[in-house]
């Protein structure tokens, strides 16, 4: 049977108290509207709505809401400056004639426009206005809405740490030992000078020179020939220095290949391996000649791309993992990258399967519980069933504005591997989370052996309040959004166990690290994490004529996981538990 004409939407209050008001927002036939003195009917551009006067006492008595959603606004005083939060907490009823699994997609694009930048509402009226207003016009199979508003403590507003990357955008970096350290960590395993640290950031080189002295101090940062410095390696008394990595019988040859690009990523991967065996490559590279003071000229040499290779068991499967000195947003870094790749698989030729682990950023959903992304879970590199044509990773270089407000053009590349073993075994994993998840264990594992080398940083699982999910509404406010809860009868996560999620992986520095276009690109590609821009490796992996790869994301934030957070080594442990799980499901090699 059809839901009856609903013509007009009707706003009434429920109840206030001191801090909180509760409205109801509903769609009524006109007939049951009452035309008497307590209601307003408005006209002209706002025809069709009405507003109820007084509360009304029959409102409790209805079904449970089917959908709620919280989010919090940070509202400034113009008299004192003060920061207070405030709660809007949403609930949702549906038309009968939708199916419960379009509720939560209808219910999130519903929140999007209403905190849409371009026309954020900034005060109570606006805000009410443009629910009904949304109610009204687009969203006709939304029954009724509850809508409390409620005062909060006073705050400090929320603000995001720079990584030392975004220097890129002019943002003067504070020197500190944890960014240098952040550093020669990302550059390993090749080697920095102190010049090249000062002159990226614009920092003073007897400031830096002291920052590094205090991190040999602590055993973190060594010193090398031609004036630089690398970082101490995990257990160094076992690092071997090579000219080129030494012949191996074919028995030993790894036939899986593992690529990470930050550190505690290499760190992660590394503790799941057995029978660990490490190499570094360095390379030098001569400069132009400089002229001394007496007149002979001296021909100055430093280190150019240098490589570090791991080699280890996962049960029956050789493997053989690596760092790259560097994934940023430059070509250099770009190039730099898919030259590390190209000469990793041409140095172990009989690599059948490649994994890029480690961490990004989480695509949230707002309103559905078993699809919403969390910090600590890990996204697997998958098709999505919805998808004309299959792939597991996208690339944004560009993108432009169309010709109407929020539309926009991307240009993008897009890429799968023409097998997918890897993603079926993920797939497999998935479908028995329920019951079953191997990538726990190997990750408990793992963190007792990290844990007992004393490293630097905390591999441990951050506590759960942590977890904030932020939006940036325009360049100048933010909300903070609950996470959503689960449907009644639901299954519930399993506490402190990354859960797995299969969709693609985009990256695109614009893409990626803006809220309003990484939400309308997610919506478009199905992107449910975002990484650095691993474009180049990939093309390295196809362009070595690889069939099976797959990209493992461990959540480490919500923009592409670049910037260090306390969750990105465990995001990382995490992604490398999982990429154990999965080649354990893989089949021994024949030879």
């Amino acid at each position: 049977m059809g839901e009856p004409a609903l013509d007009q939407i009707v706003m009434t209050p429920k109840c206030k108290t001191s801090n909180s008001t509760t409205l109801i927002i509903e769609r009524k036939s006109k007939a049951s509207v009452n035309g008497d003195g307590t209601v307003h009917v408005a006209g002209g551009d706002h025809k069709g709505i009405v507003i109820n006067k007084t509360a009304q006492s029959d409102l409790t008595a209805d079904i449970p809401a089917q959908l709620s959603l919280e989010f919090r606004v940070f509202l400034v005083s113009a008299q004192t400056g003060k920061h207070t939060q405030e709660s809007r907490h949403l609930q949702f009823w549906f038309i009968s004639s939708l199916p419960d699994w379009q509720q939560p997609h209808i219910a999130q694009e519903f929140f999007k426009e209403l905190v849409s930048p371009q026309e954020f509402p900034r005060d109570y009226v606006g805000f009410i206005k443009k629910l009904m207003k949304l109610m009204q016009h687009r969203y006709s199979s939304i029954r009724r809405l509850e809508i409390e508003l409620r005062q909060l403590e006073s705050v400090a507003p929320p603000t995001r740490p720079l990584s030392a990357d975004e220097s890129i955008l002019g943002q003067k970096i504070e020197l500190t030992e944890e960014k240098v350290l952040e550093l020669i960590e990302s550059s390993y395993p090749n080697p920095i000078t102190i010049q090249d640290i000062a002159n990226t950031h614009g920092w003073e080189m007897e400031q830096v020179a002291s920052c590094i002295e205090q991190l040999q101090s602590k055993g973190l940062v060594k010193s090398l020939e031609h004036g630089a410095f690398t970082r101490v390696g995990q257990a160094d008394s076992e690092i071997q220095i090579v000219k080129q990595m030494p012949t191996m019988v074919s028995a030993k040859q790894p036939t899986i290949a593992v690529i990470t690009a930050q550190y505690c990523e290499k760190i992660a991967v590394d503790a799941m391996l057995e029978n660990k065996e490490t190499f570094v490559r360095y390379t030098t590279v001569g400069l132009p000649a400089v002229q001394l003071p007496d007149g002979t000229y001296y021909k100055p040499t430093r280190f150019g791309e240098s490589n570090v290779y791991t080699l280890g068991n996962i049960g029956a499967h050789r493997i053989v993992s690596t760092k790259l000195p560097s994934v940023g947003h430059t070509r250099e870094a770009m190039t730099a990258a898919g030259n590390t790749t190209t000469r990793l698989l041409g140095t172990f030729q009989k690599v059948d399967y490649v994994f890029l682990v480690g961490v990004g950023g989480g695509v949230p959903h707002y309103t559905d519980y078993s699809k919403h992304v969390r910090l600590g879970d890990v996204v697997v590199s998958h098709p999505s069933s919805n998808q004309k044509k299959k792939y597991v990773y996208t690339y944004c270089g560009y993108v432009r504005c169309g010709e109407g407000e929020g539309d926009f053009e991307f240009d993008t590349k897009e890429y799968c591997p023409n097998s997918l073993i890897l993603q079926d075994i993920a797939a497999q994993l998935k479908s028995q989370e329920e019951k079953s998840f191997p990538w726990m264990q190997y990750l408990n594992e793992a963190l007792k052996g990290i844990t007992s080398n004393e490293l630097e940083q905390d591999f441990t699982r951050p506590n759960a309040d942590s977890d904030k999910l932020f939006m940036s509404i325009g360049e100048r406010d933010v909300i903070e959004v609950a996470h959503p809860s689960p449907a009644e009868g639901a299954s519930k996560r399993q506490e402190g166990c990354p859960r797995i999620h299969l969709g693609s992986i985009a990256s695109g520095r614009k893409v990626a690290r803006e809220d309003m276009l990484r939400q309308i690109f997610s919506a478009k590609y199905g992107a449910l994490a975002y990484d650095c821009e691993f474009d180049a490796v990939i093309e390295s992996v196809q362009g070595n004529c690889r069939d099976n790869f797959a990209i493992l994301r461990g959540i480490a934030d919500y923009k592409d996981g670049a910037r260090r957070s306390e969750w990105q080594p465990y995001a990382a442990l995490a992604a490398a538990s999982v990429m154990k799980a999965m080649i354990c499901g893989l089949e021994a090699p024949s030879d």
